[in-house]
């Protein structure tokens, strides 16, 4: 049995179409937008704890574009990135982990959590201003990270309940609600459906000439097919001028500035995390062994699975692809891995941009040149992958 905050709640889902616990007060609501487009949540619990691994020389696991949700605190990065959200401030916005539970101890769901965790999560000796605290948004002041105010022992509880928050949360993704390994892929794999003619030679493209399999493996010895690595890579991606954080250089009406940088702002990637540890929200801490692979690490991004790639509520719901979104349809980013090196340089918004020409790079730091850019696929291969890709939406058969 695991506790989840329902999304209607506004605890962890405000932002995707729910609708909001307004005594929240997010930031989104008002200014601020990411600079990165959400990961799946399906499958993401299945990362390993991230750790280097010194015969491939890469970072591996955990969770987030940046993999700064590692997962060596609670021990499952999924976790670690639930409690991502609530105190970033281009998000929820909360300025105090206690605030998230504070709320949670308000809601009707309070007694299941307790019926899971104990009586002992909520009972917590509330300040008399905590919801005057609470309502504003974050980040904290200065030089007050922790603006709710507890005694030890209290805020010693705060800490244990978030994080049982957080592990439920983590439980419900990696449940088979979630995590469904139901897609036509797996019927095939299983016996039980057969790919069509293009569908197979997609996946032969796939594992062979395309290279695909490299980075989005689909499954080994004791390994299960989740289109992944868990490794990170620079692809090249184009900046994504179609988002609003360029513009959100300057303060909100309490004075938070989304992004100082502007329009020159560059994604640093994991190389970010390592050199400055966690940037808004504060899931995990880096390991001071790994700052020195910070400088290979820069504008790397971690390799997503593949499943549920095409997954969509309704056909015509348009989709992003990348860590910056720039990309709206699959066969946009298979043209792109296909013909990177190969086609001329453009501005954004040029009449050729996507078919014949491509933006320079966000940034060309540890650029991937070994498996993208130059793979020589017609354009009958490149739908024939796509089509291929298509066939790990979870829902092709019952889950059983």
């Amino acid at each position: 049995m695991y506790f989840l905050p329902h999304a209607r709640d506004g605890l962890y889902g405000s932002r995707v179409g729910a609708e909001p616990d307004h005594r929240l007060l997010s930031r989104v609501s008002a200014h601020a937008v990411q600079h990165r487009k959400p990961q799946s949540h399906a499958y993401a619990p299945l990362s390993p704890v991230l750790h280097y691994n010194p015969g491939q020389g890469d970072l591996v696991g955990a969770n987030f574009w940046d993999m700064r949700a590692t997962g060596r605190r609670l021990g499952n990065p999924a976790a670690e990135q639930a409690q991502g959200p609530p105190t970033n401030p281009v998000e929820m916005g909360l300025p105090d982990i206690a605030c998230a539970v504070y709320r949670a101890s308000r809601r009707p769901y309070r007694v299941l959590f307790e019926s899971v965790w104990g009586p002992q999560a909520f009972a917590i000796a509330w300040p008399g201003d905590v919801e005057q605290t609470c309502a504003r948004p974050g980040p904290p002041p200065a030089g007050k990270p922790m603006p709710v105010h507890l005694g030890p022992i209290d805020r010693g509880r705060v800490g244990a309940t978030f994080d049982q928050m957080a592990q439920s949360i983590a439980g419900y993704k990696v449940s088979a609600e979630v995590t469904q390994f139901t897609s036509k892929f797996d019927a095939a794999l299983a016996g039980k459906a057969r790919f069509t003619a293009q569908e197979q030679a997609g996946y032969d493209l796939f594992r062979g000439k395309a290279q695909c399999n490299a980075c989005h493996r689909d499954g080994g010895p004791g390994e299960d097919p989740l289109f992944t690595d868990f490794t990170a890579s620079n692809i090249g991606t184009p900046a994504n001028p179609r988002l609003p954080y360029y513009a959100e250089n300057r303060p909100d009406p309490l004075g938070y500035v989304a992004n100082p940088a502007g329009s020159s702002f560059v994604d640093g990637g994991v190389g970010n995390f390592l050199a400055k540890g966690p940037q808004l929200s504060q899931p995990s801490t880096v390991d001071q062994r790994w700052v020195k692979l910070a400088p290979g690490n820069q504008a790397r991004s971690q390799a997503p699975t593949l499943r549920n790639v095409d997954k969509r509520p309704y056909p015509a719901f348009v989709k992003a692809y990348t860590h910056n979104g720039y990309f709206t349809s699959l066969k946009a980013i298979v043209h792109f891995y296909n013909t990177r090196d190969v086609l001329p340089r453009c501005q954004c918004h040029d009449v050729g941009e996507g078919t014949t020409c491509w933006p320079a790079p966000e940034s060309t730091n540890n650029m991937n040149t070994s498996r993208v850019g130059r793979l020589g696929l017609s354009d009958a291969e490149e739908d024939a992958i796509v089509s291929f890709m298509r066939t790990l939406t979870d829902g092709f058969m019952p889950d059983n």
